[in-house]
């Protein structure tokens, strides 16, 4: 019988269980007390925060890293973003990726006109004396090496913070950071 859970992955944890080298790095085993044979279901980098899927299911994994399930993401970005640079990300934006060129997939994209309640960070972003920022959503059924980063960039507004809220039809909701939630299956 498998195992599936939700977990709201905190900024500055990485998204496995073993790390080989020499740095001291903080890992999802530390938040909960997981089964054997436990994997994180595609990643979130280590500056990144919100739903990561973990099951004992390798071919669930294999299901959800396909290009059929939608991965939603809040983006906070440096500036003020603007109809054009979202109608730029909906298009598919040219970033570098494995060394080469890549023009990403049509996405959804949009702005935010309420800033999202995530809580405080464990690392302050900055303050407003920087400048302006603000949120929008993006909707992407690829996960490239820190695409979504990359995207905001190509179009002007790098990354400040960056929160997946959705995955398929499983949901962050109010999960808070670092808390894990077992489910029966996951609902794709």
């Amino acid at each position: 019988m498998h195992q599936h859970f939700l977990i709201h992955k905190p900024y500055g944890y990485l998204s496995q269980f073993k790390y080989e080298l020499k740095r001291n790095k903080k890992l999802l085993g530390e938040l909960y007390d997981f089964p054997e044979g436990i994997m994180a279901i595609g990643r979130l980098d280590e500056d990144s925060e919100g739903l990561l899927l973990l099951t004992t299911d390798g071919m669930m994994s294999e299901i959800v890293r396909s290009k059929k399930v939608e991965k939603e993401y809040y983006v906070q970005v440096d500036g003020i973003i603007n109809q054009d640079a979202i109608e730029k990300l909906q298009n598919g934006v040219e970033i570098g990726f494995n060394g080469k060129k890549y023009i990403t997939r049509k996405c959804e994209a949009a702005i935010l006109n309420n800033n999202p309640e995530f809580g405080e960070r464990g690392k302050k972003i900055r303050d407003d004396r920087h400048g302006p920022t603000s949120w929008l959503t993006i909707t992407i059924n690829e996960g490239k090496f820190r695409q979504v980063r990359k995207m905001t960039s190509a179009v002007g507004f790098p990354t400040l913070r960056l929160v997946r809220i959705r995955v398929g039809n499983q949901y962050l909701n109010d999960l808070k950071a670092g808390e894990v939630l077992e489910v029966s299956d996951f609902e794709l």
